[in-house]
């Protein structure tokens, strides 16, 4: 009886074969880091002279400068890189083979560029990538991937990633009309416990209408990662390039829309942020964090809505995260992931109450105190944006909140240790807005909510017509 490894891999020479037997897909396969995995395949399967014409890996780093030219990063694990060798490669094969071959052939180039380390050190994480014609003569199209290898072992990442770029070739070519599909392929064979891709980008001929971002969005939805991240500038970016040694500074929302009093938590958060010590303002990054239960209605994503969000929080400077992390400790040791500097976390009374709620916990073996043991281990500080009672002109603030009796005495060890913070200097003109008043309010059109919002946000809704804006 056969080992699912050997179904595995006998899944995924069918896929190698599938290319090898069709006679107008031709070209090179080159590899730096983890062995000439991809390249294996093609030739285990049989009729590799048919697919390959070249495959190389230039492990020294001289070699690999000469060939692709040198980086001033000095990184060769790097997008960067790994566009240099696409280019480079894909450039020498209609240099050298258009006008030779037959004409209906569909050149591609295949590129990988990966660090593998066993699971103490981090685990592995690279860039592959293809850039291929999808019909022949065409100008090429092209599809990047970051991949994060979650084997213990480096022998099992090595195989993975073998196994990572058969699919990408194959999917490249059978599901380019459906970017769904070719997402969900390249997780085949291997599943999300081997396997997290956290960016992917689509380009070129068929993929002119691909919005990217969605494309990503996907990624979190088909379960290949937890969370993708946009910078300011709204493109989608690694989470260990983006938080590589930064302090964090975040605050989760539906953002729905962002009202002043988001951008009030924001600044109050950070200007109390960059006095602990250690922290310089110009090494935190801040993030607005939406989870994905916010994003998904009746299983279905508004994509016009979620990208205006993310539009909406990049036009005030922030970065976006978008996450399937339901829990405050999670959020917390996926920054952990990247970085080991302060985190901070912004939130308002209510998501406090939440957070000492046991219920908010079922499920969890250890409950409430493993979350808590999760949530403040090292250099993470909750910060509490202060409440008008409804109907009252009292405020709560994290200093004169009371919790139930059971759960009064350990929030209360934890303010005097400092891990929850009253933030100080609020507006407090600004504590009657709330984003499900402003929303109800956008469907009429013009009014007094566009008080409560920041100026970028009030043109975002009003152009776009989002959230039932009546132009009327």
């Amino acid at each position: 009886m056969p080992t699912s490894l050997q179904d595995e891999t006998t899944s995924t020479l069918q896929k190698a074969l599938s290319i090898n037997t069709d006679p107008h897909q031709y070209g090179t396969i080159v590899e730096i880091g983890a062995g000439q995995e991809v390249a294996r395949h093609f030739f285990q399967a049989g009729g590799a002279s048919g697919t390959i014409a070249k495959t190389m890996s230039a492990y020294d780093m001289q070699f690999s400068d000469a060939i692709y030219g040198g980086e001033s990063s000095g990184r060769y694990v790097s997008r960067g890189r790994l566009e240099s060798m696409l280019k480079k490669e894909y450039g020498l094969l209609l240099e050298r083979l258009e006008g030779v071959r037959p004409k209906n052939t569909q050149y591609f180039a295949y590129a990988a560029t990966v660090a593998t380390r066993a699971a103490e050190d981090g685990g592995g994480q690279g860039w592959v990538g293809i850039k291929l014609q999808l019909y022949p003569g065409a100008q090429p199209s092209e599809i990047i991937v970051h991949v994060r290898l979650l084997d213990p072992a480096i022998q099992q990442q090595q195989q993975a990633l073998g196994i990572i770029g058969v699919n990408l070739i194959y999917a490249a070519y059978k599901f380019y009309n459906d970017t769904s599909m070719l997402i969900e392929s390249l997780a085949d064979n291997l599943g999300t416990a081997r396997l997290e891709i956290d960016l992917i980008n689509f380009s070129g001929p068929y993929f002119e209408e691909t919005e990217n971002r969605l494309e990503n969005l996907f990624l979190i939805r088909s379960g290949l990662t937890r969370a993708i991240l946009f910078n300011v500038e709204g493109k989608v970016v690694i989470p260990s390039d983006a938080l590589y040694r930064k302090d964090v500074l975040a605050i989760r929302g539906s953002f729905r829309p962002v009202t002043k009093v988001s951008v009030d938590m924001i600044e109050c958060g950070l200007q109390q942020f960059v006095d602990v010590e250690g922290v310089d303002e110009r090494n935190v990054m801040v993030m607005a964090e939406i989870t994905m239960n916010t994003v998904v209605s009746g299983g279905k994503v508004d994509s016009k809505e979620f990208l205006a969000r993310v539009d909406m929080l990049n036009s005030l400077g922030y970065n976006v995260l978008i996450s399937d992390y339901l829990r405050y400790f999670r959020l917390r040791a996926f920054f952990r992931r990247y970085t080991q500097k302060q985190i901070g976390i912004v939130l308002g009374v209510p998501n406090v109450r939440d957070i000492f709620n046991e219920s908010y916990y079922d499920g969890l073996e250890g409950g409430i105190l493993e979350a808590f043991g999760k949530l403040f281990p090292d250099n993470t500080r909750l910060y509490v944006y202060p409440m008008r009672e409804p109907g009252t002109s009292e405020l709560t603030t994290a200093d004169n909140l009371h919790l139930d009796e059971s759960m009064d005495l350990l929030y209360q060890h934890m303010i005097r240790n400092g891990l929850i913070l009253p933030l100080k200097g609020a507006n407090e003109e600004l504590l009657d807005i709330f984003s499900r008043d402003v929303l109800a309010k956008v469907s009429a059109g013009p009014g007094d909510w566009e008080d409560q919002v920041p100026e970028s946000v009030v043109e975002i809704i009003t152009n776009r017509g989002l959230f039932n804006y009546d132009t009327a």
